[in-house]
């Protein structure tokens, strides 16, 4: 018997840097692919490097033939006044609240045209369900960005991928002075709705968000992060907990370099003007790169843990903040590293402690995390992720309004984004061994020790083949006030056979069955799920989505499945045309 370790750069990784101690076992020599002689740590990345790229293969089957969905990004006018709809089939009278949707609504300023799909100006939805009937209002966020655009009638503020040009009434001197000003950051909250002790908010990823009103859709203040903790913006997707603390992600730099810190902020007020008041952050965690931060979207939060995953979509700080110089937009920052591995780090939320054990895997991109809970001392990660980091770019306006091939080939171009699963183990002590698979047989995801601090995973496909047909999953959703951070079954999902939503998904993890919505040229928005005011089973209720329909004028509807059959109930036509949007949420009225 023999160790050969062999210097195959598997999975960003080099395995010739495997500590002493395991480089000291003995495992028999087997031969690989390669020609080179592999001990069973590599062997084991092997394997699971093959996987993964018959997995991308698969991913990247090509499309022809899409229909054109231009209409999707073209601007609308608000509608302030809540308009009745036309019930076909039956909304439940249980249903009592607000559906709540936030997303792009105005492409162009003037003569001016936004780049990139995120830029357009945020324009708030409102379906008032009540005793069966729904009333659809819409209105404009009155941002700070949005205010000046239509002050100036030109894009005055500048976006994720547009750049502010110089003021046209300033002269030269000022103009030429104006592109050595550091960017604003825009405050076109135009990704979600949240909630913060009990106040609705809409977000964006900036340091500003804009608390609303729930009921008429006005904007009734600015909050800036920065002005209760030290963070440059917080993500659109923060996780509470069932008593209302609500935990949430942001970055701040510093001449140290950059920063990610997790941030806690408690679940109530103590006075009726009260916003952001005794948020704390509970850790701040270095970037690898101190001048390059990964880039997230979103993070996971089991029971006991925050996880953030560190990818290697990188920001690169320097290019954003010459950007007014240079001409560059923020998303021109933006760029993907796929020879570094992903690295996810555990938080422990009550004392903010960060794991010294770092868990590794291969390059991946991930924006929506589905659910994490702890089980037998393991931290079970469920995420929608794909192989590429590149997607991003894809979406910029002129590709959503493309037709015939050229908008195939933008489609074909992306990686498409599955359903995944992390097992993480917990306990990382001197008795645990190298080498060897730490995971529970119940799980075909792996995890590896590889040095003394060190774990790296491989994970599991959450869905069957039948899945690639639909072109993967995103925008998830599962019952989230009863089985957030709890072991679970079911989850929501958007199918993309297209470059947005155009089939509703309802996974089954017992079996990996999926249930499938569809109707030619609709496209979904993200599924919502609303529980049944005397539900049993994790699946009693309805499921919420807007639905799109480009090729017919003044005819989108808000959808409602059964949640358990996925089968229509009901739907409510809109007579207004509405773009497609990005997230939601049922306000329920008591």
């Amino acid at each position: 018997m023999h160790f050969l370790l062999c210097d195959k750069q598997i999975s960003g990784t080099h395995f010739a840097s495997v500590p002493h101690k395991l480089k000291t076992r003995t495992f028999p020599k087997i031969k690989c692919d390669y020609g080179l002689h592999l001990c069973k740590v590599c062997l084991l990345f092997s394997v699971a490097l093959k996987k993964s790229k018959s997995r991308k293969d698969i991913n990247h089957t090509d499309v022809h033939g899409l229909p054109c969905i231009e209409k999707i990004v073209s601007s609308v006018e608000d509608t302030p006044e809540p308009i009745n709809t036309s019930v076909v089939g039956t909304i439940p009278e249980w249903i009592n609240g607000s559906f709540l949707r936030n997303g792009p609504g105005k492409f162009e300023i003037g003569n001016q045209k936004f780049n990139h799909w995120f830029d357009g100006m945020a324009l708030l939805h409102q379906f008032k369900i009540f005793n069966g009937q729904v009333t659809y209002k819409s209105r404009f966020l009155s941002s700070g960005s949005y205010q000046a655009n239509k002050e100036h009638n030109r894009i005055a503020v500048s976006e994720f991928g547009t750049v502010t040009m110089p003021d046209p009434c300033k002269n030269v001197f000022q103009r030429f002075l104006s592109r050595f000003e550091l960017p604003k950051p825009t405050d076109n909250a135009n990704v979600s709705f949240v909630t913060y002790k009990g106040d609705y908010y809409v977000s964006t990823e900036t340091n500003v968000m804009h608390k609303v009103d729930p009921e008429t859709l006005e904007t009734i203040k600015k909050v800036d992060w920065s002005k209760f903790i030290a963070v440059n913006g917080a993500t659109a997707h923060p996780h509470s907990e069932p008593d209302g603390t609500t935990y949430n992600m942001g970055n701040s730099y510093t001449t140290k370099g950059a920063y990610y810190n997790i941030i806690r902020v408690p679940p109530t007020k103590k006075t009726a003007e009260e916003t952001l008041e005794g948020a704390t952050v509970l850790c701040s965690i270095p970037a690898v790169d101190k001048t390059k931060p990964s880039y997230y979207h979103s993070f996971a939060m089991s029971e006991n843990y925050v996880v953030f995953i560190e990818q290697p979509i990188k920001m690169d700080l320097l290019k954003i903040v010459t950007g007014k110089l240079t001409g560059k937009s923020i998303s021109d920052g933006f760029s993907w590293n796929p020879k570094l591995n992903t690295i996810f780090h555990l938080i422990d939320k009550q004392t903010g402690k960060v794991s010294p054990i770092k868990y590794l895997a291969k390059p991946l991109s991930t924006f929506h995390q589905i659910n994490a809970y702890e089980k037998d001392g393991f931290l079970i990660m469920d995420m929608c992720a794909s192989d590429d980091g590149q997607a991003i770019a894809n979406y910029n306006i002129q590709n959503l309004r493309k037709s015939g091939e050229a908008l195939d080939e933008v489609y074909n171009t992306l990686c498409r984004v599955f359903p995944w699963r992390f097992v993480l183990p917990l306990s990382i002590d001197h008795d645990t061994p190298y080498g060897k698979n730490l995971n529970l047989p119940d799980s075909t995801a792996t995890s590896i020790r590889i040095a003394k601090n060190k774990v790296f995973c491989t994970h599991e496909d959450l869905h069957g083949e039948d899945l690639h047909q639909y072109g993967g999953l995103e925008f998830p959703q599962i019952n989230y006030g009863k089985y957030n951070t709890h072991p679970y079954r079911y989850f929501y999902g958007c199918g993309f056979r297209h470059l947005v939503g155009d089939t509703l998904i309802k996974m089954d993890l017992h079996g990996k069955n999926m249930k499938v919505w569809e109707e030619p040229g609709l496209y979904p928005s993200e599924p919502v799920f609303v529980p049944s005011p005397d539900a049993t089973k994790e699946d009693d209720g309805v499921i919420l989505s807007v639905v799109i329909t480009p090729n017919k004028d003044k005819s989108t509807f808000l959808l409602v499945l059964d949640a358990k059959t996925f089968e229509e109930v009901g739907r409510a036509v809109v007579p207004v045309n509405i773009p497609y949007g990005f997230h939601g949420t049922f306000n329920a009225t008591v």
